[in-house]
C-alpha cells in the first residue's frame, strides 16, 4: 500500500487533558471545529497520545469523548510519553523527555516505555515546563523581584494582579494552560540576564529531579519534545552539556514522528 504526504490533512485543537476536561467537554471541543467535523464520519482509526492518560479511568474519559464524536473510528488512547518515545527513539533505547505545558520523563527500552516517579503535575512537579516558568514570571512580577524594565514590559503584556491570578488558578478550568501561556513572555526577552538565569535554573532542576534519577543517564541518548525544549534549546543544550547529558532529538511537536512510526508499524510506505 502506497502513501504520499500530499494526502495528509492536518488539524489542531486546544490541549486535551482528562484531569481538566470530561468526555462531554471533549465532544464539544471537536464539535466547534468545523474543519474536523466535516470528516467525522470518514475517520476509521484514531491514535491519541496525551498527558494524564496513565490510568484506566482517565483513558476512558478520553476514549469516550473521542468515540462520541468520531462514531465510526477505532480509538486507541495512550500516554504522551509513549508517543514521545515513538517519535524520538523509534526502535532504539533512550530517555524521552517532555518539556511543554508540563514536563515528564521515561526510559524506553526500544519496545516498551518504563515510567518513573515523575509527572506530578503543575502543583507538585513540572520542573522546567511552561507551567513552571509561567509561575516564575508571575511570582517575579507580583513579588517585585523581576527587574524594573521587565516588570514594565510584563505589565503591558499581561495586565494582571493577585486577584486575576488566583481566579485563573483556582476558579477557572485548565490552570496549567493559563500558567504556560504566561511563560511566553520569556520568548520576547530571552536575551535578558534575568530570563536566562531562570531558564538555566529551571532546566537544571529538571535534570536534577528527572534525568539524574536514571543511573545510566550518561550512556543514553536523551530526547526532548515540546515547545519549551524547542524554543529554548540553546540553554537546554548548555545545561545538558554541563551535566554530561547526551542530547538526542529535540522536536517542538512529536506528531509527525508518531505519525510516521505508526505508518511503518502498519506496513505503510512513507
Amino acid at each position: 500500500m502506497g502513501y504520499t504526504p500530499e494526502e495528509t490533512i492536518s488539524f489542531s485543537t486546544q490541549g486535551i487533558n482528562p484531569y481538566f476536561l470530561n468526555a462531554h467537554d471533549i465532544f464539544k471541543l471537536f464539535s466547534r471545529k468545523k474543519d474536523i467535523a466535516a470528516y467525522a464520519d470518514q475517520v476509521k482509526e484514531i491514535y491519541f497520545f496525551g498527558a494524564g492518560c496513565s490510568s484506566p479511568d482517565k483513558v476512558e474519559v478520553i476514549s469516550n469523548g473521542i468515540s462520541s464524536f468520531f462514531t465510526q473510528a477505532y480509538v486507541s488512547v495512550e500516554h504522551d510519553l509513549i508517543g514521545s518515545a515513538y517519535a524520538t527513539c523509534g526502535d532504539k533505547e533512550g530517555l524521552t523527555c517532555i518539556l511543554g505545558t508540563g514536563s515528564n520523563i521515561s526510559y524506553y527500552d526500544g519496545k516498551n516505555v518504563h515510567s518513573g516517579r515523575h509527572g506530578l503535575g503543575y502543583a507538585l512537579g513540572d520542573e522546567g515546563s511552561g507551567t513552571y516558568f509561567g509561575r516564575k514570571m508571575i511570582t517575579g512580577y507580583l513579588y517585585e523581584t523581576m527587574p524594573a524594565e521587565l516588570r514594565a514590559a510584563f505589565a503591558k503584556a499581561y495586565p494582571i494582579d493577585k486577584e486575576t491570578v488566583v481566579t485563573n488558578l483556582y476558579q477557572k478550568p485548565s490552570p496549567n494552560t493559563y500558567l504556560a501561556s504566561i511563560s511566553r513572555f520569556m520568548a520576547d526577552h530571552m536575551d535578558h540576564p534575568y530570563i536566562i538565569q531562570i531558564l538555566r535554573d529551571g532546566f537544571q532542576e529538571f535534570v536534577d529531579s528527572n534525568i539524574k534519577d536514571y543511573s545510566n543517564y550518561k550512556t543514553l541518548d536523551c530526547h526532548f519534545v515540546g515547545s519549551i525544549a524547542f524554543y529554548y534549546q540553546d540553554i537546554l543544550r548548555e545545561i545538558c552539556l554541563k551535566n554530561q547529558v547526551r542530547v538526542g532529538k529535540i522536536y517542538q511537536k512529536p506528531i509527525t514522528g508518531i505519525f510516521n512510526y505508526i505508518l511503518r508499524k502498519e506496513g505503510i510506505t512513507v
